[in-house]
């Protein structure tokens, strides 16, 4: 029996409950936030047998890969990897509002984006489901002309799109559904892209609708990563970017990489070159885990995912 795919097992985060909560953190303040976020994510814990399982999983795989506990992580590390979790949904909020203080923010690897940025070019960024990525909205304000249209795999954006227009009406930042990037969907795209804007993927998750994947080693044992993020980069013949964000002190740390300035697959070689960028994602998101172990938010069997649908048609990512 397969793993469930991570849409099945769902986001727990509902665009009415993320409405609700920013509104008592808006009118209550950050205690009784937390007050009101606490109980339920300890509650989730403690029956989301599938969730704390694939916890587990990822704390233990960290720890032999890096050492940064003293001892095996247990219960309580992953109950603190949940809560960790928890704190980050109230940084999304302010996040998405505009009402995140952008020196709490560090940014890391900046030179080439803004070249890119002064230049008029855009080009595709892969990122992963670590920290606070909502903090693009804080970046998308603060470094003139940037403007972000992130693709999604679940059928939540237009509802989060309407969120995210309620608490910013002036975001620079949209979010787009997509089973599948279809010759329709890359002539958008291409368009975007041509005016200097970026366009956000994760390189982490494998698209609910069956998609090539490719191996990496992750943390010491292998893992299905999708080919989307640089099929699409190859597609629109622009620079490649890694991003990822994690909690850093009272603030967090956004990083920035150009993993290439053109994606090239050549007919012959196109699975080991895919499979190359796949590992150099891979390391990217492992570096950066190793100063923020808690702010991996993939809650499902992620070494799992992808087993069932690696050889799939190279058209579908």
């Amino acid at each position: 029996m397969s793993a469930p795919h991570w849409a099945s097992v769902g986001e727990n985060t509902c665009v009415l409950g993320m409405r609700l909560l920013a509104g008592v953190h808006r009118w209550l303040g950050r205690l009784p936030f937390l007050l009101c976020l606490y109980p339920v994510v300890f509650v989730y814990w403690l029956t989301g047998r599938l969730a704390r399982r694939a916890s587990l999983e990822y704390l233990q795989r960290m720890q032999l890969a890096h050492g940064v506990w003293s001892g095996t992580p247990g219960y309580w590390q992953s109950l603190r990897h949940f809560v960790s979790f928890a704190d980050t949904l109230l940084d999304k909020m302010l996040a998405m509002g505009g009402r995140y203080r952008f020196e709490r923010v560090r940014i890391e690897g900046q030179a080439p984006l803004l070249e890119a940025l002064a230049a008029g070019q855009g080009g595709v960024i892969v990122t992963g489901h670590v920290g606070c990525l909502e903090l693009c909205q804080v970046l998308a304000e603060r470094l003139p002309g940037l403007r972000m249209n992130i693709l999604v795999h679940t059928a939540h954006a237009q509802r989060f799109n309407s969120l995210l227009k309620r608490l910013h009406p002036n975001s620079a930042v949209q979010l787009l559904q997509v089973s599948e990037v279809s010759a329709g969907t890359a002539v958008w795209l291409s368009e975007r892209v041509e005016r200097g804007e970026f366009v956000a993927i994760a390189g982490d998750r494998v698209p609910l609708a069956a998609g090539r994947t490719v191996e990496a080693v992750f943390l010491g044992h292998g893992a299905r990563f999708p080919v989307g993020p640089y099929v699409l980069s190859a597609l629109l013949k622009c620079p490649l970017y890694f991003m990822g964000c994690v909690r850093e002190g009272t603030g967090h740390s956004v990083r920035f990489e150009c993993l290439a300035q053109q994606v090239v697959l050549p007919r012959a070689q196109r699975d080991a070159a895919l499979a190359s960028y796949a590992v150099v994602f891979a390391q990217q998101l492992e570096s950066l885990l190793q100063r923020a172990p808690y702010d991996w938010f993939n809650f499902f069997p992620f070494w799992a995912q992808g087993r069932d649908t690696a050889a799939a048609s190279p058209r579908s990512f």
